[in-house]
């Protein structure tokens, strides 16, 4: 494939950028933001505000802790936290005390937290206190490498007022604090708004080489794997996508429905501190009503989100009422976004404001992207952005595709990740000898270069922006005694368009003594107990057989269809 293809399409001026530029750790490439903007506002919280300024002394302040508790550089942070100002904290003052980040969804099973836990060898975590009573108590018996854990409210950065109402009228979840056997406990609070800690620079030297992140993503098959990040591999992105964008420092203002914990919402974020963005924060991205009283108060110019979010946003009468005068892009990524709804949303914001990009946990995330300023085509991922070669290979042969062809996209660039987390062999299969990483993407590319996804990994399910891997939900239904085959489909969902429903099929083990009545009810109880609320099937259907292919594996397009 002529890789000129695309680079004719760029906008003007475009090229690739010196790989020089990316021989920088994120810690020391924003110490002139917190200079330069140091009085303005970092981020919004419930109508709090948090200058630069405070962000640069809680952050150091969490670093201290971090480097008084042992942690070295290297060692794993997990996060397990909503989008709330603590969450912020926790990942700038692990970056700069040369630990590795790793977000945990705070809709995580008690078993699955254990899984990354353990996986990542982390020796921190920061928690919400409802979590800490609910979930962590079951399992920090088992996490011998974790020594340090700090928790925190929702409602930390709220007035004292506000807190008690809101714990008062129970919109704060709460939970009790009891001591964990060889594990220090402190809170955030106590940490970050307290002088026990120092408010100076860490005394850490950090490569562009050392790991920033461990984030962990799924394959089609198997438990989530934990994806490296370099430090380079991540200023690479972020240079690539704002010289892509021509984002100006200090210019934006940003609002994004994005969790942390999701790559999407941890690159924003990374880009807004970066460039000395005021940011407001959304605890809850189901709260439209909410999402839109910020939105008219801070008239953000970048607005980033899941699909299913703009679907949401959509469904609001409020939203289409609002001022869009201020705003200058519409981000959409994680999941496809249904074209009629892409019309419907720039009739409301502006024609040529949306723009959608592709990328995973593995490329930091971005490789992908529509232009910024020339044509963009809705339905399409855009372009693959510089510094980057892209090339689609036959699904079946591997051979390389040429123009109009279906095939997989495999990406090459600055911003591939080093690896999987102690997986090599996982490495191996993902990222070829050449360096290309293998997507598991189908997609078709036209004369310009556009790019235009087709198919995704056939198990792999999309529910409301998140990954719902079929081999894991399996895995855990078939400890249901009733169960003997068992497979997972997915429906579109005709409230969320572009999202989707867990479909079960299960048929019964001929020695099955229970309820038969019973079995769907129980199988939905198993998964709510064992899994994230969006892995949870919405409906079973116990049938006699499931249809096979000639192989004797279960032929799940016949489910399909």
């Amino acid at each position: 494939m002529d890789r000129n293809i695309w680079r004719k399409t760029y906008d003007p001026g475009l090229e690739d950028l010196n790989p020089d530029l990316f021989e920088v750790d994120y810690a020391s490439a924003t110490r002139p933001t917190f200079e330069k903007f140091a009085d303005k506002a970092a981020f919004s919280f419930m109508e709090q505000e948090v200058s630069f300024a405070e962000l640069d002394k809680y952050a150091n302040r969490f670093a201290d802790l971090l480097l008084s508790q042992g942690l070295q550089k290297g060692d794993v942070v997990g996060i397990n936290l909503p989008n709330i100002p603590e969450y912020i904290i926790a990942w700038l003052g692990t970056l700069r005390a040369g630990c590795a980040v790793s977000g945990l969804s705070p809709l995580l099973s008690a078993e699955e937290m254990e899984h990354q836990l353990k996986d990542s060898n982390a020796k921190a975590l920061v928690t919400l206190d409802a979590i800490y009573a609910a979930r962590l108590t079951q399992i920090a018996a088992n996490l011998p490498d974790l020594k340090l854990v700090v928790y925190c409210s929702v409602g930390g950065f709220l007035p004292s007022i506000k807190r008690f109402l809101g714990k008062l009228l129970k919109k704060i979840p709460t939970g009790k604090i009891t001591p964990l056997d060889g594990k220090a406990i402190f809170k955030m609070e106590d940490v970050i708004k307290t002088k026990k800690f120092s408010d100076a620079k860490p005394a850490v030297s950090i490569s562009p080489d050392d790991r920033a992140y461990i984030q962990y993503t799924g394959g089609t098959t198997g438990l989530p794997k934990g994806a490296v990040l370099s430090h380079r591999n991540v200023m690479s992105d972020l240079l690539i996508v704002q010289r892509w964008l021509g984002w100006d420092s200090g210019s934006g203002l940003a609002l994004s429905g994005f969790p942390f914990f999701h790559i999407a919402g941890l690159f924003f974020n990374i880009n807004c501190i970066y460039l000395g963005w005021t940011q407001v924060l959304i605890p809850n991205p189901r709260d439209t009503d909410h999402i839109c009283k910020q939105y008219n108060k801070y008239k953000p110019t970048a607005l980033v989100n899941v699909p299913s979010l703009f679907q949401l946003l959509l469904g609001n009468p409020a939203f289409k009422q609002l001022d869009h005068s201020k705003l200058e892009i519409c981000i959409s990524a994680a999941s496809p976004f249904p074209e009629e709804s892409q019309k419907e949303l720039e009739a409301i914001v502006g024609q040529g404001k949306l723009l959608e990009v592709y990328g995973m946990t593995e490329t930091s995330p971005l490789t992908v992207m529509n232009p910024s300023k020339g044509k963009k085509k809705l339905g399409s991922i855009g372009l693959p952005i510089l510094n980057t070669d892209l090339k689609l290979l036959d699904p079946e042969t591997g051979e390389e595709v040429g123009v109009g062809k279906p095939g997989e996209i495999c990406v090459k660039g600055p911003m591939v990740m080093r690896g999987y987390h102690n997986k090599p062999e996982e490495t191996a299969k993902t990222v070829d000898k050449d360096g290309y990483m293998h997507t598991g993407d189908v997609a078709i590319m036209d004369e310009d270069g556009f790019l235009r996804i087709v198919d995704r990994t056939k198990d792999m399910l999309i529910v409301g922006g998140f990954k719902v891997f079929s081999r894991k939900v399996e895995d855990v239904l078939a400890q249901h005694p009733a169960v003997d085959m068992i497979a997972i489909t997915g429906l579109p969902n005709p409230e969320r368009p572009g999202s989707e429903i867990v479909k079960a099929w299960v048929t019964v083990a001929p020695d099955y003594k229970g309820d038969r009545d019973a079995i769907e009810k129980e199988i939905i109880a198993l998964a709510k107990e064992k899994l994230a609320p969006y892995e949870v099937p919405k409906t079973v259907v116990v049938k006699d057989e499931l249809p096979l292919t000639a192989v004797g594996k279960i032929d799940k397009k016949q489910l399909r269809k």
